[in-house]
């Protein structure tokens, strides 16, 4: 077979001996007869088949000509440490070995038949241009480095993977030009400079095979597992998302087994936390801790004994068991991490601190099913690894600090995405100038954005009050008339005068609840279930036994941790938590399609209902794209989703535990005006006394009756919109009668005027009924408020 055959290159390879055999003629003069005597043998070999001297490229020659070419190499390939020396002889880009030692030849027959050797680490896409930087190096002079390190991996008699490196002594090679090769001028070569990966330069100046290389390479090769497996390991822990990975810790396994020179190992984390002294299982694909065996997480005395504990905890160093079952035995299971591998039929294991200067950060886990292959012995070549270790370990606790942070932050005092640009700006800005002025305090950039529109509105629980007080009630009535029936069951026998005086405090509290319900007969009440009927009724279950049937059902009934009967307020508290939840969503949802539209900040707040403030302006976009047209698009948007969120109500009325109503508004508001984030209250807040008038408004007005009436203004079925401008007004109705054509609004428009608010008059109101529209299917696919409430009524 042709060395040449199926390979795209600069050079055509000839395997030759021609610059070593030259060497030998100057040693024909040798004062030394040996020396004269094996040089005069080699030139007579090299006479007698020139083609070793010539060169050739068929591979057979190799195995003809085995005798001599073994000769010719006698003197590079020491027969001395041919035992000792991974040594053989190559040609450059090429798998191809010959004369190789005997220790070489061994690696590769303890591999197996199946085992193809084959370089690492060569770039096939880049083997043309590299030839031609050799040709630049050897013809042209140019000295460029384009040297990279070359593996070979091959495994071991327990299949574990080795790696070789191979540095290659070039000495005895030559290159030199056909007809058809270009001479490179200083100009090809600026040009070829800055076109690497431009192959089609390359073979322009460098056409194929106009370059015949005759000579060998020796390849000197070492085993370099240990710094190929720490440097694996290390660039393994650089990697991003190393949790996701489904690799990750399958390479991991490999990657140790390698260092360790031993097959089929598991590695385990298991994270410190220092706070609550416990380990923590750390999630991820295939990621196991061997400590910890099925639980999430262990107080760290409860998975050590004494001693492995003070040896990871306090002196930070590493231990192993390389016996389980006899380290099992011995301890008659009482050791905790002994057990945990024994229960994981694992047969030997390391622990291994991983710590730095200050702290314990966590456990490294290596743990094999075979005895004594694990040990003290060979846990000394973690020391090399446990500093990219403690590194990644670290890095990764900072990531899930600030992972943490920013779920607070979006969870808890989320910035909304529409103005988190200038948050950055101003953060960024504060750094700097941290950074410049170290000894200075620097201050954090007022946020502040200015002539932009607020648009307000709110889905509120009507008579939420009124629902509260009446579910309290009934449980308080219900908890005395339970207390009631116990007292009636006491035996005449056991009857004393202050159980008397207790029926009548009863009888007082009842008229209370009926007549003359205030804030404090809640507390009065809670107060007397507590100190008076409670301890009174574990007396009668522990020294009496009379009344313990209707004693036990009162317990059962009464909420543990409140001591009071918690069932229509949770009912209550329940329907206004699932309505806030299901309002929330469904706002939350649209607003990502309504940001796509325009920009704008937005953000919600859950009461007894959900309210809304959005706000929309050139300042908060960062661009000069603001147009009108956006406002009014937002404004109709507004009204859209209020009337989708009280139709949704309306349409999932009875899924909540009890029936209560909603009542939609919204507050037009036609100046713009700027927004100030307070620092301490970490929220926007509408600046300067003018604009003031705004927030004071949006707070009372829901409340606001109609002028010369006692009617609120807000009201079950309809949607209100509170406005002082005739061009609001105008705006509105349009897209009301927009609405109409659509179905979602009634005829019955109402133009209303408002009485006046403390420091706010010229407040008036447009007032219609929504339609409601049923689930697909529904014979009357439209509804009025009052039709919607006999349907359910029905």
């Amino acid at each position: 077979m042709d060395i040449n055959s199926n390979i795209d290159s600069p050079l055509t390879l000839k395997i030759g001996f021609n610059k070593l055999i030259e060497q030998y003629k100057s040693l024909l003069k040798s004062d030394d007869n040996i020396i004269a005597a094996k040089a005069k043998n080699i030139l007579k070999i090299a006479k007698d088949y020139p083609e070793l001297k010539d060169g050739f490229s068929d591979t057979s020659t190799l195995k003809t000509r085995e005798k001599e070419i073994s000769i010719i190499l006698q003197d590079t390939f020491s027969p001395i440490l041919t035992k000792n020396e991974i040594k053989t002889a190559s040609v450059p880009f090429h798998n191809l070995t010959f004369n190789s030692s005997e220790r070489f030849k061994s690696i590769l027959k303890t591999a197996g038949k199946d085992f193809e050797l084959q370089i690492k680490n060569m770039p096939q896409d880049d083997v043309y241009i590299i030839a031609c930087n050799i040709i630049l190096n050897f013809c042209y002079g140019y000295n460029l480095n384009f040297k990279r390190p070359f593996y070979y991996e091959i495994p071991d008699a327990n299949g574990v993977l080795r790696y070789y490196k191979i540095l290659y002594n070039a000495d005895f090679c030559e290159i030199t030009p056909t007809p058809n090769a270009k001479k490179i001028t200083q100009e090809d070569y600026d040009e070829l400079l800055d076109n690497f990966e431009n192959i089609k330069v390359w073979k322009e100046k460098f056409p194929p095979n106009s370059y015949i290389f005759n000579g060998f390479v020796i390849s000197n090769i070492f085993d370099v597992t240990d710094d190929q497996s720490i440097s694996h390991i290390k660039s393994s822990l650089l990697g991003q998302d190393k949790r996701e990975n489904k690799n990750f810790m399958k390479n991991f396994h490999e990657i140790f087994s390698s260092l360790l020179g031993i097959k089929d190992i598991k590695v385990g984390f298991s994270i410190y936390n220092k706070e609550d002294d416990v380990f923590e299982r750390v999630h991820g694909e295939g990621m196991n801790s061997f400590l910890l065996g099925k639980s999430e997480s262990k107080k760290c005395a409860d998975a050590l004994c004494r001693w492995s504990y003070n040896r990871l905890l306090k002196e930070n160093r590493y231990f192993s068991v390389s016996d389980v079952d006899k380290s099992f035995e011995k301890s008659k299971g009482n050791a905790p991490h002994i057990a945990s591998l024994y229960e994981q039929n694992f047969k030997s294991g390391i622990f291994a601190p991983i710590a730095n200067d200050k702290e314990l950060l966590g456990i490294l886990e290596i743990v094999s099913n075979k005895s004594k292959v694990l040990n003290s012995i060979n846990a000394n070549k973690l020391v090399d690894v446990m500093p990219f270790i403690v590194s990644a370990v670290e890095r990764s606790k900072a990531e899930e600090v600030n992972l943490i942070e920013a779920i607070i932050q979006q969870e808890c005092t989320s910035i909304h995405s529409s103005v988190s640009w200038k948050f950055k700006k101003a953060a960024k800005k504060f750094l700097n100038d941290k950074l410049k002025n170290p000894l200075n305090t620097a201050t954090f950039s007022e946020i502040v954005f200015n002539n932009v529109y607020p648009l307000f509105g709110q889905i509120d629980v009507k008579g939420s009050s009124d629902a509260r007080n009446l579910a309290t009630q009934k449980d308080l009535a219900l908890q005395l008339s339970l207390v009631d029936k116990v007292l009636e069951n006491v035996p005449k026998a056991e009857k004393l005068p202050i159980f008397e005086q207790l029926k009548f405090q009863i009888e007082n509290f009842n008229i209370k609840l009926k007549n003359d319900f205030k804030v404090d007969t809640e507390q009065q009440l809670t107060k007397f279930f507590k100190e008076e009927i409670e301890q009174l009724f574990v007396f009668f279950l522990e020294n009496k036994d009379f009344a313990k049937e209707e004693i036990e059902d009162y317990f059962s009934k009464v909420d543990s941790n409140l001591g009071v009967i918690y069932y229509y307020r949770k009912n209550y508290d329940d329907t206004i938590a699932l309505i806030n939840k299901n309002m929330s969503a469904l706002i939350d949802e649209k607003q990502i399609e309504a940001q796509k539209m325009y920009p704008h900040f937005f953000e919600r707040f859950k009461t007894d209902g959900v309210e809304h403030n959005m706000y929309i302006g050139e300042s908060i976009t960062k661009e000069d794209s603001f147009n009108s047209i956006y406002l009014f698009n937002l404004r109709l948007w507004q009204l859209q989703i209020m009337y989708e969120m009280e139709n949704s109500f309306y349409q999932n009325q009875h899924e909540y535990p009890i029936g209560l109503d909603v009542a939609s508004m919204i507050l037009v508001f036609n100046q713009p005006l700027s927004i100030r984030f307070r620092m301490d209250e970490k929220q926007f807040d509408v600046d300067g006394t003018y604009n003031a008038r705004y927030e004071v408004v949006k707070k009372r007005v829901d409340k606001a009756f109609i002028k010369g009436t006692e009617e609120r203004i807000t009201t079950k079925g309809k949607m209100s919109i509170i406005y002082s401008q005739k061009e609001d007004e105008k705006e509105y109705l349009k897209y009301i009668h927009f609405m109409q054509s659509k179905k979602m609004f009634a005829d019955d428009i109402e133009i209303l005027k408002l009485q006046d608010l403390q420091g706010v008059t010229g407040l008036k109101a447009i007032r219609v009924s929504f339609i409601y529209q049923k689930n697909e299917g529904d014979d009357k696919g439209y509804y009025t408020y009052e039709d919607l409430m006999k349907e359910i009524k029905a």
